[in-house]
């Protein structure tokens, strides 16, 4: 039986430098999104929708049935817009089962709601290790992919990986691992899982953050290309080299501009907290926690 090849239409969002996408099967219309973008003004505290709306709109010009809206995980630099586009254009909106856990680590730290419930059901769909979806007559996978955090799923669709924040591309190398449930060792083993698909598989990243080598962003690279060139995890670096690499590096990074709205919303599947009783909805700003 030949495989279906999927087709990839990448959205990027300037602000966060964040890659989202429309996967779609285009002889039978069937499509997924993947990690969807809400744009947020942290100066303001303002949401609008229109990056997401490009999305909805590629999706409305082709006539595509959307079946699944993806998250490669709980996202710590964007707000997702997974409620909009499912509002707008259907799907399921979908995670890992993992999310559980990161579920449970942020409801401690932002203090969260006695009815915050830390079991998934803010999702439609929570995917375990291996399991097997369709978009179409396209097949998906799911690969755990942890350490950046412990609940990133990579999804492989024909011929596609979509990695998250695991891997970037070969000139910017890979993920931090010191937010919360991180681990260095635990991502050094994801990686190779994902570069021990074939070597022609197409593989599409979450960001890119080009250096000063590269003018442009990009979003796309392949199994082999970064087996041989990735800066960080490329053949040849052991794990132990990879660990005291990123250990050393994430000590310098700062956090991410977004990452105290974004937690908050992405573990509910990109919905706001509840408002309070005023009818306003507020994020919290956890002082000297993280």
């Amino acid at each position: 039986m030949t495989q279906v090849i999927p087709q990839v239409m990448p959205f990027l969002d300037d602000d966060t430098e964040t890659w989202s996408y429309v996967v779609y099967d285009r002889a039978g219309g069937h499509a997924a999104v993947i990690d969807p973008v809400l744009d947020f003004d942290s100066k303001s505290g303002r949401t609008s929708t229109g990056g997401a709306q490009r999305l909805v709109d590629f999706v409305r010009a082709q006539d595509l049935t959307v079946d699944w809206i993806l998250e490669t995980h709980a996202h710590a630099d964007h707000l997702s817009a997974a409620p909009f586009v499912r509002d707008q254009v259907g799907g399921k909106i979908a995670i890992g089962e993992k999310i559980r856990e990161v579920q449970k680590i942020f409801r401690d730290v932002f203090n969260l709601e006695k009815q915050f419930l830390c079991d998934g059901s803010h999702f439609d769909h929570l995917f375990s290790e291996d399991e097997t979806f369709h978009i179409g007559e396209l097949t998906g996978r799911v690969i755990y992919t942890p350490g950046h955090t412990p609940a990133d799923m990579s999804w492989l669709i024909g011929d596609a990986l979509f990695v998250g924040d695991t891997l970037f591309l070969p000139d910017v190398g890979t993920a931090r691992c010191d937010f919360p449930g991180g681990d260095a060792a635990t991502l050094y083993q994801s990686v190779q899982r994902l570069l021990a698909l074939p070597e022609d598989t197409r593989m599409f990243m979450c960001h890119d953050y080009p250096p000063a080598s590269r003018d442009s962003h990009a979003c796309e690279t392949t199994v082999a290309e970064q087996k041989r060139s990735n800066i960080h995890v490329h053949e040849g670096i052991s794990e132990a080299a990879f660990v005291a690499m990123r250990t050393e590096r994430d000590a310098t990074l700062a956090m991410p501009r977004l990452i105290l709205p974004s937690i908050q919303v992405n573990i509910r599947a990109g919905q706001m907290p509840p408002a309070e009783d005023n009818g306003t909805v507020y994020l919290k700003i956890p002082v000297n926690a993280l």
